[in-house]
């Protein structure tokens, strides 16, 4: 399989698929030329679409080259555990009782700060759960924190800089508040057992370093997105599900889950609060977490009039997203491992920062787990960048994904453009960066 036409063709399908998510939204213009084909442009421009679409182009591509039997070796031996986790904990922590818990939760801690309730709501949706994903892993913090924030500060009425650097902030927080603990990060467990890094010596490397530039990010996302927050109204939920609504290209937009009236009972609650500890304690156990969501599912159903729209089709694109990138990564390694094991510690900071941008940033610090006689300092320089620069892009860090198309709507045209975030996430990513590096 890692012939040197093989290798080739997945480089060159891997960059395309870069390309195609730079310019995702230009495919807009297509529907509108070639009204015929318009759905196909339309699902093509999604950016949850890119990298499961030319994921399938590479397996039809080796099939061509080395047979179907190789192909579907390839295909199969691939771990899909993180994109089956991301589909599940994103559909559990969305749901109407855990976002209501959430919600109660911030909105008392918001009312007891020395500012305006939508302001103190959308510092604590930047800092403080993006921080709990040490506890809840990533992927769930981002889906709390972006149906948390998207009321209050992804409104269609924000200017769309600040919502950008919001954004940014977000996917940067989200990214290093994972270090806290040794299993929540995905770059961080990735190197975790290998280099023999426990929670006590994350939080001491990199937990506190991480926790004052989330402050600082957080602190600077409030002060900008301020006086568009500070005379609004506190957020509140409709009282039905939200349907679709098409914009002037003809996307749909789903609105973020909405409560129906009257308060969940605690039993519910707290079969909820359960069930999504059991996925996150089995997080790398797909039969366990996947048993679980079975039960969740009937759950929901048995208990109907306190729920709300399941995200299922948010969490399947993001899942296709990542599958998608779990294969396209895959056949990368003979040129990104090089990279890495020829840079000397602070290049290496800045080279994995830069490359994250470009690859998921656990597959990069795997790819370093296996260079043997890394040194501890470039042990902490390679997952310090590939978590500083974990906001660069949607495939730098995994929950990216989920955030990006919980969030989208509040865009123009519905869509989160590449180079936006690029600009957003610049000013975050250096003070993680500084952080890191100087403290």
């Amino acid at each position: 399989m890692d012939t040197p036409l093989a290798q080739t063709v997945a480089a060159a399908l891997f960059a395309v698929a870069l390309l195609h998510t730079f310019s995702a939204s230009q495919f807009d213009r297509l529907s509108r030329r070639f009204p015929r084909h318009a759905g196909l442009f339309h699902l093509l421009g999604e950016v949850e679409v890119v990298f499961g679409f030319w994921a399938i182009v590479l397996i039809a591509a080796l099939a061509l080259l080395q047979g179907g039997s190789a192909a579907l070796a390839y295909a199969e031996s691939r771990n899909y555990t993180e994109p089956l986790f991301v589909f599940v904990v994103m559909v559990v922590a969305a749901s109407r009782p855990i976002l209501d818990a959430v919600d109660r939760t911030v909105g008392a801690i918001a009312r007891r700060l020395p500012v305006a309730q939508p302001v103190a709501l959308a510092w604590l949706g930047l800092s403080v759960v993006p921080l709990l994903g040490s506890l809840i892993t990533e992927p769930a913090a981002m889906t709390l924190a972006a149906l948390l924030l998207a009321p209050v500060a992804f409104r269609r009425a924000i200017p769309e800089r600040a919502k950008y650097l919001a954004l940014g902030v977000l996917l940067v927080n989200v990214s290093i508040g994972g270090t806290l603990t040794a299993y929540a990060a995905p770059p961080v467990l990735m190197v975790a057992a290998t280099w023999q890094w426990d929670s006590a010596f994350m939080f001491t490397h990199f937990g506190w370093k991480a926790a004052l530039a989330v402050a600082c990010n957080a602190t600077l996302a409030a002060w900008v997105l301020r006086p568009h927050l500070a005379q609004a109204p506190a957020p509140v939920r409709p009282a039905e599900p939200a349907a679709g609504r098409s914009d002037s290209h003809g996307h749909t937009h789903h609105a973020p889950p909405a409560p129906h009236t009257g308060p969940v009972p605690a039993i519910v609650a707290a079969m909820h609060i359960a069930l999504l500890a059991g996925v996150v304690l089995s997080a790398h156990h797909p039969v366990v977490f996947l048993g679980l969501f079975l039960l969740f599912l009937g759950f929901t159903q048995a208990y109907a009039r306190h729920q709300s729209r399941l995200i299922l089709k948010e969490a399947l694109l993001v899942a296709f997203f990542l599958a998608g990138l779990v294969v396209l990564g895959g056949m990368q390694r003979w040129w990104l491992q090089p990279i890495v094991s020829a840079l000397q510690p602070l290049a290496l900071f800045f080279g994995a920062l830069g490359l994250t941008a470009v690859t998921d940033n656990a597959a990069l610090t795997y790819l370093g787990s296996l260079i043997q006689g890394v040194t501890p300092q470039a042990q902490y320089m390679l997952v310090a960048g590939a978590v500083a620069g974990g906001g660069l892009t949607v495939i730098a860090n995994a929950p990216n994904p989920a955030g990006v198309a919980l969030l989208k709507p509040g865009f123009a045209g519905g869509s989160v453009g590449a180079l936006g975030l690029l600009l957003g996430a610049s000013v975050p990513t250096a003070v993680a960066a500084a952080a890191f590096l100087a403290l």
